[in-house]
This record gives structure tokens, sequence and C-alpha cells, in this order.
């Protein structure tokens, strides 16, 4: 009351909306990153209106840190259509949490969701895919951890720029991930010299897996990201069957023969009850460095056919750009090395769907379940 009269005498007159109507308003904004309304999305945590200024809180499933003072701009300028409000504030910010998973398989400890990025075949671009896609979550803000789970060929500690480091144990049977550009790794690349072959049968091969993955103290991931070896062996069932996965990333060229190994890696985790995110097509088109043109050296559009025949979403494409090849042999990837330019912009769309799309999945409640204790 006090509010109204004090609008009335300085010539604003005070706003009567219910919260009601204020979320009927926003249902008309959409969120340009899903393509729904941020009421749908249930990503509207408060509203309070007092006087003419309206107050909201959004807080949303997936992160996108570089993204939240434009959705503050979008939302505010949403509700100051609306008659007698003077004022609208709005914060924005993203709260993470863990996913369903395959049924019977536990969560990590220190893990929220887990993301497998696969191929085919080898040579296709998997590993700096998967490493530029937990840099661009970190860079949005999500704590991150990129487990390499190739263990014949380990990458991710050159890709990383932590070649020859070793990490820590406090007490002999666990070990602390080693960390770089904000991003938690661990790699069997880092317990073995860089020369040194792993002459392994598959059962030793799951079981470094493993230990990998459950004796590393992760610190409160939101996203694990797993570059798995190429293929359908033994890592990749030992994954669907023991390992919590929130969805897939199926990585693959233009080229017939490696969209042939990679609806092969798709179709393996649809028998394992593993969603598809989508597909990352590598070497879409060919940039040459002296004078810019492109050519589709690979093939076109296998990317967009093996989409639709699927039915998965096609997330992103990417050139055969020479700077890709270069950051990451250096250590330093593009979304670290070049932050602002167009390679680094295509991995961050391509890690904003991907989060997305684990934020729309149903959540995990295993957690809250009541748990039988017997006692005498």
């Amino acid at each position: 009351m006090f509010a109204k009269i004090k609008q009335l005498l300085q010539g604003q007159p005070a706003a009567t909306y219910t919260e009601q109507q204020l979320r009927d308003h926003l249902q008309t904004c959409i969120d340009p990153n899903t393509g729904h309304d941020f009421v749908t999305g249930k990503t509207i945590r408060r509203i309070q209106l007092q006087g003419s200024v309206v107050e909201v809180e959004v807080v949303l499933p997936y992160p996108a840190k570089t993204q939240w003072a434009a959705l503050e701009q979008h939302i505010a300028d949403h509700l100051l259509q609306l008659p007698d409000i003077s004022e609208a504030r709005v914060t924005v910010r993203s709260e993470i949490v863990s996913h369903a998973v395959q049924r019977g398989v536990a969560l990590l400890a220190g893990v929220k969701n887990i993301i497998a990025v696969s191929s085919g075949k080898g040579g296709v671009g998997k590993s700096t895919t998967a490493v530029n896609l937990a840099l661009a979550l970190a860079a949005e803000g999500a704590r991150v951890g990129i487990l390499d789970a190739d263990i014949y060929g380990p990458s991710q500690p050159l890709m990383m720029g932590l070649a020859g480091r070793r990490p820590e144990s406090p007490d002999g049977k666990s070990i602390y991930p080693v960390e770089n550009y904000g991003v938690q790794t661990m790699s069997i690349g880092y317990l073995v010299d860089e020369d040194q072959a792993m002459v392994w049968r598959g059962p030793m091969v799951t079981q470094a897996l493993m230990q990998l993955l459950n004796d590393t103290r992760w610190d409160e991931v939101d996203y694990l990201v797993i570059d798995l070896p190429p293929g359908t062996g033994d890592v990749q069932l030992t994954l669907s069957q023991k390992i919590p996965v929130t969805g897939a990333i199926v990585v693959t060229t233009p080229q017939d023969i490696a969209l042939l190994d990679a609806k092969k890696g798709l179709k393996m985790f649809e028998k394992v009850n593993i969603p598809v995110l989508g597909i990352v097509e590598n070497m879409a088109m060919h940039i040459c460095s002296q004078c810019g043109h492109t050519e589709a050296i690979f093939g076109h559009g296998g990317g967009e056919k093996m989409a639709a025949q699927y039915g998965v979403e096609l997330i992103g494409q990417l050139p055969l750009d020479l700077s890709i090849r270069l950051h990451t042999d250096q250590g330093k990837p593009s979304v670290v090395a070049d932050p602002d330019g167009k390679i680094a912009e295509i991995y961050r769309q391509i890690a904003r769907k991907v989060a997305i799309k684990v934020g729309e999945k149903a959540r995990d409640y295993s957690s809250r379940m009541p748990k039988i204790v017997i006692q005498n």
C-alpha cells in the first residue's frame, strides 16, 4: 500500500499484475538456445512484483555463463512490454543436476553426468572433439572432467598440455585428477612412459578403465567427458554395462567409409539403451590457409543424411582447418588458444546443444531413494 501511494505521488502508477499473469506473459518469451519458452522449460524460479518493479530469477538446466547477460536483457525487454512496468530486474544462473542413466547402474561418486564421445573408426577427430567439448563446457561455467579411455593410444595428456605429468595419490589407492584450463583430466598416459606400448588383452584394458574411472577422486564434476577408443569393442561394452552414461556423441567425417563405421557405433548405443545426443561431422569442408578457398574433399552431406536416417540431430560441422591440428599438438586446443575465433564458437555451440539435450532428460532421483538397513 505504501509503495502504491509513493508511486502515485511520484506520478508512476503501481502495476497490479498477479504472478500468474506475469508467468503467462513470460510464456511468450523464447529461450534462443532451446527454442522453448522459459515457463514451459520450468526455468522460472521466482517472480516478485513490488510496485511497478518486477524481479525474476531464472535457473537454467545447462551451463551458459557467456549467455547470461544477453538472456537477462532479453527477458527484461519482454517484461517491459507490459503497461505500468517501469523496471525489470532479471537474474540468470545455471544449476546442473544428475540425469537418468541405464537401469541398474549406480552414479559415479563426484560426477553428475557422463558424456561418451565415440567414433566408428580412428582418425576422424574424436579426441579433438572430446577435448574441445570439455573445454567449451568449462568456459560456460560448468565443472568438467575428461577421462581418456583409449588405453592403447592415450592422447589427452598431449592435447591438454600435460604431457609428462604424474597424478598424486593421497593414500596409495586413489589418485587426484590432473588439472589444466579448469578441467580435471585422467589418462593411462599419466601412469606409463610415452613410448611404452600397452600390450594388453581386452579384460586387462577394461579393468584399467574401471580403475581409472573409480579410483580417481573427481571433484564435484557436472560433466565427465569420456574419450572412447574407436570401434565397438570391449571398452564400449564395459561402458554400457558398468558405467552410468547420460548420453553419447558420435563423431564422423562425410567420407562413406567413416559413415559406415559411425552407423555401427550409433546402433550399438541404441542396443544398450544409451541415448545418442547428436552427431558431429568433422572435416566437413577444407579451408585453404593461403586463399580461403573451401572444398568438400571428403564428400558432402554425409552427416546430414546419417542424422536424418536415424532420427538424431547433427549438432555441429567442423572444417578441416590447419589451426585445429596445430593447437592440439601444442597442448592448447582451439577453445583456449583462440577463444574468440570461428572454430571455438562452433565448439561452444556444440557444447551448448549437448548440455541442453542432457538438461532435457529426466532427472536422477536414485540418491533420494530410501535405503533398507537391517539391525539386530
